[in-house]
């Protein structure tokens, strides 16, 4: 009985052991919309553990980046953003798999690509640095300036971002005001931060205004600037700003990961878009189809602020902002960022043809009938206001990169083109590096076989915009 009795003990130590590695391997397996809230390791060793992984992961991206890009300095002759401070990178960027060329590709049909597995490598979504982990990362000469004006460190312990600066948009980029184009300028080339925005805009804007650019400069906790033991910083953070992603009213390309989309393999990579012409624009958020620019503040710092968990917002400090008040001030300012002036284009948004070149004007032929451009982006701002399915699946097969799912992105919004050559990279996920790579994307899912010449005239007529 004694022998029995040790028998039936061990056998239920045994069962219970089984129980509870079953319960452990079941709740790792099953899928959950929701992020950890408790987190069990120490923060010390959560930061020792992604630091020793980070440049594995750095290495991983410039791979997949140097497979599919020249990532080389080729500024374009004559072509600056409208700064004045940055020249435009011009060419084709997107490497072609090995003897194709784009006109032989423009001749294929979208199934035949597919079948044979020419689908360019820079076509298809470009993943966040580090996918599966995804958050803000910001380019390190917008860290290295909030560094110097606030003492707020904007690093990653885990991840530094990925494209070279020439790249990227001008910084600091111009801020154009419509209620005072005669003042051109108004950031005085200087990057706008809690610190120095009163003395910038008082007497420019009316004092709800300023109280409204007072909150986008303003940090708040983000999912990783926090104070908990799941931040991405090696310190307690206060936070990051709206501005620190939209730098004054335009973009610095900070990248992120969409909230809206589960689980995360199949989340998109984000491209920060400017700020720049707001007022006209109908539709907010790659793919949320937000209303007004409202729903889209008061959803940043909801939602997109904390991957769109509350639960985790609750716990790093969420900003509820006030509808009626705060919300309205800042959407009251961002309404004010004009596009940067565009001295070849009339009233109507179309070339002067006293003032623009005659590649300007075969461009902006182009756009309006072969090239289908204006289908979706007409005159005078270049956007229709509404979401358009490029089905770009019809290409290649789904296949996993760097942990993206890439696969059919569904309706995007079309973002407006006016200012366009300040903004790169383009497209919703950074996939495109250089105006020329957008033309020979939109060619190829369009089907217009555009000619080398029509290609490179459409590419000046943007610059024109």
């Amino acid at each position: 009985m004694r022998h029995s009795g040790i028998r039936f003990t061990v056998i239920g130590a045994v069962c219970v052991l089984l129980i509870v590695i079953g319960a452990a391997f079941a709740q790792e397996s099953v899928k959950s919309s929701y992020s950890p809230v408790v987190i069990n390791e120490p923060f010390k060793q959560i930061m020792a553990r992604m630091k020793a992984a980070k440049p594995e992961i750095a290495q991983r991206q410039s791979n997949l980046l140097n497979e599919r890009y020249d990532l080389s300095n080729k500024p374009a002759k004559g072509a600056m953003m409208s700064g004045g401070k940055k020249e435009v990178q011009e060419g084709v960027r997107v490497k072609l798999p090995s003897g194709m060329t784009w006109e032989k590709l423009a001749s294929m049909s979208a199934g035949a690509i597919r079948e044979k597995n020419l689908w360019p490598a820079g076509f298809y979504p470009l993943p966040h640095p580090n996918h599966a982990e995804g958050g803000m990362v910001f380019p390190k000469f917008h860290i290295e300036e909030i560094q110097k004006q606030e003492g707020r460190d904007l690093t990653r312990f885990d991840l530094d971002y990925d494209l070279p600066d020439h790249l990227l948009p001008e910084f600091p980029p111009p801020i154009y005001l419509t209620t005072r184009p005669d003042l051109g300028d108004v950031s005085q080339g200087k990057v706008v931060t809690i610190m120095n925005y009163y003395e910038l805009f008082n007497g420019i804007l009316n004092p709800k205004q300023i109280e409204g650019l007072r909150l986008l400069v303003t940090p708040f906790p983000q999912q990783q600037f926090n104070q908990t033991e799941d931040r991405r910083s090696e310190l307690p953070h206060r936070g990051v700003t709206c501005f620190d992603c939209h730098v004054n009213g335009h973009t610095n390309a900070t990248t992120h990961l969409v909230g809206d989309i589960r689980p995360q393999e199949n989340r998109h990579g984000l491209d920060t878009p400017p700020l720049r012409g707001v007022n006209i624009q109908r539709l907010f958020g790659s793919q949320r189809a937000l209303k007004s620019i409202e729903d889209f503040t008061e959803f940043e710092q909801r939602a997109a602020y904390f991957d769109g968990d509350p639960v985790i917002a609750t716990k790093k400090g969420a900003n509820i902002l006030d509808r009626g008040s705060q919300v309205h001030f800042m959407a009251e300012f961002q309404a004010l960022l004009d596009f940067p002036p565009a001295p070849k284009l009339d009233v109507l948004g179309k070339l002067d043809p006293a003032k623009a070149t005659q590649s300007e004007l075969r461009g902006q032929d182009v756009f309006t009938n072969k090239g289908k451009c204006a289908v979706c982006h007409p005159a005078p701002y270049y956007t229709d206001n509404l979401m358009h399915n490029l089905k770009t699946e019809r290409f290649h097969q789904p296949k996993m990169i760097n942990g993206r799912m890439a696969s059919a992105d569904g309706p995007i919004k079309t973002f407006p083109l006016r200012g366009i050559k300040d903004s790169p990279p383009y497209l919703h996920d950074r996939r495109l590096l250089t105006l020329e790579d957008t033309v020979e994307f939109f060619n190829l899912v369009l089907g217009v076989n555009l000619t080398n010449q029509e290609k490179q005239d459409l590419v000046n007529f943007m610059r024109a915009l």
